[in-house]
C-alpha cells in the first residue's frame, strides 16, 4: 500500500478531483443543451427523444448504458483476483445481448412506445398490468442503482483516499445528487448524448491500457499470464475454472445460476428495453444492438487484459486492501502505469460511467411510474404530457434518494456480483411475462400478474435468505445469520418459478385472452404496422 499512499498525499486528489470535475462539468453542458432542444414538456422528448437517434448513436449509448461500474471495475477486479471465474461476468454479458437481438428488440420496438408496460398491456386488462410492469421495473432499477453507488463509493475512495463509511456514504450523496440533476434537466435526450460521449472515452481509456499492458510483455499475452499467475495467489489455477465457483457443490451451483440470470437478465433490464424506443424504427433498433454488441466485445477483451495486468503489476494482496477491494483493480494498474494523472483519467471516467449509468435508471424508473402508473391508472389516460413530465421529474427525486440510502448500504459489495442480482430479478419479473405476451396466444391477464409478480417476490425472498445478507464474511449484514437458501445468486431456482407461475396463471385464471388483439399484436410486432 506504499504506492497508493503516496500517490494520494499531497496535491493528487486535487489533479484526481479536477480532472473528475472537469469531465462533469462537460457532459452537464452537453445535458443542457440537449435536453432544452425543443418541446420540454413533450413526452416522446422526455422519455423517448422523439425516437430521434440512429442506430448507430442509440448502439454506442446502449453499451455506454451497459458498460457501467461492473463491467470497468467489478469485471477488472474479479479477474485479478479469481482468474478464470472472474471472466465469466464477460462473457455472460455478451452472450446474452443475442437473446435481446434474436427475440426481444425488433418486436418490443414494434409493439410498444415509452415502456414495458405498453407491451405487457397491449392485449391484457390496462390497469393491473401496467400497475405489475412499474413495479418490476422501479425494484429492477434500484438494485441495478445499488451496485452503481456501491462502485462510487468505493472509487472515490481510493481517488481521494477516504477510508472512513461516512466520507464514502457522503460521496455517494454527491453521486445521486449529480446524477438527478442529468435527469432532471436532459431528460432521455440529454442523457443519451452522455451515455454516447462515456461509452466513446471508455472503449479508448481501455484500448490504450490493454495495448500498454501488450507492449510492456512484448505483445505476448502468454507473458502477461505468466507474469500475473506468478504473482497471484493461486498460482497456476489463476487460469483454471474453479477459482472462485469449484470447491464445492453449491459453489457449482452458484456458478449455474450466476450464468443463467447473466445470458436472461439483459433482454429483461428496463433500461435497456426502454432505449429500443429512442430509434424510429426496428431496423434501426436491430442495428441498435448490433453495435452494443460490437462495441461491447472490444470492451470485455481489453477487461481481460486489465484483469490479468492488474493481477501481474498490482497484485492481490495491494487490491485486496485498498479502498474499495477488489474494484480498485483497474484504478490501481493506472495508477502502477501511468501514476496520478492516469489515475484521475481513469477514475473520472469510471466516475463518470456510474453517473450516466444511474441516469439511465433513474429516467427509465421516473418514466415508467409516471406513464404507467399516474398517467394509465391514476388518470386513466387522460394525462396532460406537462403534468405527466412533471411526475416524472418528481419521481426521479424520490428515486435519487432511495439509490442514496441503498447504495451506503451495501458498499464494499463487489459490483458485478451485485449487477448480477439486479439481472437475476429482471430475469425473474420481466423475461417470463414478454416472451409469453409476445409469442403465446392463450396467454391472459391472470398469466402476467402470477408471472410478474411470481418471480419477483420469489427472487427477492431468496436473496432476503441467502448469504447475501446474512450468514458469511462477506454478507452485508456478516454479524447475523438467518439464511436458508445456499446459493448467492437466486436465478436458478427464480427464473424457471416465473415461466411456471405464468403458466400456471394462463390456465388457472379466469380471464380470456383476446384472440383479436393477439392478431393485432403479432401482426405490429412483426411488422411495425400502427407502431
Amino acid at each position: 500500500m506504499t504506492v497508493l499512499a503516496e500517490s494520494t498525499s499531497g496535491s493528487n486528489p486535487l489533479v484526481n478531483t479536477g480532472v473528475f470535475a472537469l469531465f462533469v462539468a462537460i457532459t452537464l453542458y452537453v445535458v443542457y443543451r440537449a435536453g432544452n432542444r425543443g418541446q420540454k414538456t413533450s413526452t416522446a422528448d422526455y422519455y423517448a427523444a422523439d425516437s430521434a437517434f440512429t442506430g448507430r448513436q442509440n448502439g454506442v449509448a446502449l453499451s455506454g448504458d451497459f458498460l457501467s461500474a461492473a463491467s470497468f471495475l467489478g469485471i477488472a477486479g474479479a479477474i485479478a483476483i479469481h482468474g478464470y471465474d472472474g471472466f465469466l461476468y464477460s462473457i455472460g454479458f455478451l452472450v446474452a445481448w443475442l437473446v435481446d437481438l434474436l427475440l426481444i428488440a425488433e418486436l418490443l420496438r414494434n409493439t410498444g412506445r415509452f415502456t414495458m408496460g405498453d407491451v405487457l398491456s397491449f392485449r391484457m386488462r390496462q390497469r393491473p398490468v401496467r400497475a405489475a410492469s412499474a413495479t418490476s421495473t422501479l425494484v429492477i432499477s434500484f438494485f441495478y442503482m445499488l451496485a452503481q453507488m456501491a462502485g462510487a463509493g468505493g472509487l472515490v475512495a481510493l481517488l481521494l483516499n477516504v477510508h472512513s463509511k461516512l466520507g464514502q456514504s457522503l460521496v455517494i450523496a454527491v453521486v445521486g445528487l449529480v446524477m438527478v440533476v442529468y435527469v432532471l434537466v436532459g431528460g432521455m435526450k440529454g442523457t443519451t448524448w452522455v451515455q454516447i460521449i462515456k461509452a466513446s472515452i471508455l472503449l479508448v481509456a481501455a484500448t490504450l491500457i490493454t495495448v500498454f499492458l501488450f507492449g510492456k510483455y512484448g505483445f505476448n499475452f502468454s507473458n502477461l499470464l505468466t507474469a500475473a499467475t506468478d504473482r497471484s495467489p493461486m498460482g497456476k489455477q489463476l487460469l483454471e475454472p474453479g477459482g472462485s465457483y469449484g470447491q464445492s457443490g453449491t459453489t457449482k451451483l452458484d456458478f449455474v445460476s450466476l450464468s443463467l440470470a447473466l445470458v436472461l437478465g439483459i433482454a429483461s433490464l428496463p433500461h435497456v428495453l426502454m432505449r429500443f424506443y429512442t430509434v424510429p424504427n426496428s431496423r434501426e433498433a436491430r442495428r441498435s444492438v448490433v453495435w452494443a454488441t460490437a462495441c461491447m466485445f472490444v470492451f470485455y477483451l481489453c477487461t481481460l487484459v486489465i484483469g490479468f495486468g492488474a493481477a501481474a503489476l498490482v497484485g492481490a494482496d495491494e487490491i485486496k486492501s485498498a479502498p474499495g477491494g477488489e474494484n480498485s483493480a483497474a484504478p490501481l494498474l493506472a495508477l502502477h502505469i501511468g501514476g496520478t494523472l492516469l489515475l484521475g483519467i481513469v477514475s473520472a471516467v469510471a466516475f463518470a460511467t456510474i453517473l450516466a449509468v444511474v441516469a439511465g435508471l433513474t429516467i427509465t424508473a421516473s418514466a415508467s411510474f409516471a406513464h404507467d402508473v399516474y398517467a394509465n391508472i391514476v388518470k386513466r389516460g387522460k394525462a396532460e404530457p406537462a403534468d405527466e413530465v412533471r411526475v416524472a421529474r418528481l419521481t426521479a427525486l424520490v428515486v435519487g434518494v432511495l439509490a442514496i440510502l441503498g447504495g451506503i448500504l451495501v458498499n464494499g459489495q463487489n459490483i458485478a456480483f451485485l449487477v448480477a442480482l439486479a439481472l437475476a430479478v429482471a430475469a425473474s419479473a420481466n423475461l417470463s411475462t414478454l416472451l409469453y405476451s409476445l409469442f403465446w396466444k392463450r396467454f391472459n391477464t391472470t398469466g402476467t400478474l402470477w408471472s410478474i409478480y411470481g418471480g419477483l417476490i420469489a427472487c427477492l425472498l431468496l436473496v432476503l435468505f441467502s448469504p447475501v445478507v446474512s450468514g458469511s464474511p462477506d454478507s452485508i449484514f456478516p454479524g447475523i445469520d438467518f439464511h436458508w437458501f445456499p446459493l448467492k445468486n437466486p436465478g436458478l431456482a427464480s427464473i424457471p418459478f416465473s415461466f411456471l407461475c405464468g403458466a400456471i396463471g394462463t390456465f388457472a385464471g379466469k380471464s380470456k385472452a383476446d384472440a383479436g388483439k393477439h392478431a393485432e399484436m403479432e401482426v405490429r410486432s412483426l411488422t411495425g404496422i400502427g407502431s
